[in-house]
């Protein structure tokens, strides 16, 4: 059907100049990014954890003091212009034992969180899609696995595996996934009966293809909420395993063992306790920001 010439106008030149566009459009991630930049919190965690990981990587390495060598000539000595955090009870330097206690701290919380979704995202949404037996199956394991302290996940990977940062690492891998399968699990119930699901099953696709490709991406949000916030949750538990003596082994020390080994002699050299704790508490913080940050600008109901 051809539509006669007449029913159409030209728009001028100058008419067009006219026109105004209010928004320019953008993309999801392009508008989840313009969100997080207003809210003020959430850019201060983001340079705080952008600065600690940085400081972790490569503080040390602008060091003349490393994280073992003792010196009893210097030790338990105040901050001072040397010694920034002041010495501990071997005349080692604080301050590089702080930041190399960053790196085993960090190493944990990101390892561990990125563990937790590889198997969480991949178990979860497994459970969710197909439901029914398979999901009350996989639900009754992961309750199983709840009801176990993580203390014990640490102790038999020790037995297994040996003491080191490779145990702690997986012993909660192995308690974090938990959280994230059900997280990812509640959202791929609910969106599995959408219309655009439906047309995936209706051009023959394949269930696991509509898991990886239409089903998960679609909970992104979601799940990297959980993970920002689960990084704190992994290096505080890792500082608290490190605390009762279920850490890395010496002279390696992340920031729980610094505030275990301070806590001797912390009413006399309070410094040595107050720097880790502090480091500590700086880190969790910043995630903790940066997850709500994140949380409301991934959050569609916040949206305007």
């Amino acid at each position: 059907m051809e539509f006669p010439k007449d029913m159409f106008e030209r728009i001028p030149n100058k008419d067009k100049a006219n026109i105004e566009v209010v928004r320019p459009s953008l993309t999801y991630w392009q508008d989840v990014w313009m969100r997080i930049r207003k809210n003020k919190l959430a850019m201060l965690g983001l340079i705080v954890v952008i600065l600690v990981t940085l400081l972790a990587i490569f503080g040390p390495m602008f060091s003349k003091y490393d994280y073992h060598t003792q010196n009893f000539a210097i030790a338990n000595q105040g901050p001072s212009a040397a010694h920034w955090f002041g010495t501990d009870k071997f005349g080692r330097d604080s301050f590089v034992r702080v930041l190399y206690g960053a790196r085993i701290s960090l190493t944990v919380g990101y390892v561990a969180s990125i563990l937790s979704i590889l198997i969480g995202v991949v178990y979860g949404g497994i459970a969710g899609y197909f439901g029914g037996k398979v999901d009350n199956i996989m639900m009754r394991i992961v309750e199983a696995i709840y009801a176990i302290p993580i203390t014990i996940y640490v102790i038999l990977f020790m037995v297994v595996l040996g003491t080191g940062l490779k145990s702690i690492i997986i012993a909660l891998a192995v308690a974090f996934w938990i959280t994230m399968a059900r997280i990812v699990r509640g959202q791929v119930m609910s969106l599995k009966q959408q219309e655009f699901v439906l047309a995936a099953k209706t051009l023959g696709a394949s269930p696991m293809r509509i898991l990886l490709k239409h089903l998960i991406p679609n909970c992104m949000g979601p799940i990297i909420v959980t993970l920002t916030l689960s990084v704190p949750d992994a290096i505080f538990q890792e500082a608290f395993l490190s605390f009762i003596g279920l850490g890395v082994p010496a002279p390696m020390a992340s920031w729980g063992t610094l505030a275990s080994d301070a806590l001797e002699g912390y009413q006399l050299y309070p410094f040595q306790l107050f720097f880790p704790a502090m480091a500590i508490c700086i880190t969790m913080l910043a995630f903790n920001l940066l997850g709500d940050g994140l949380r409301d600008a991934l959050d569609p109901k916040m949206r305007k």
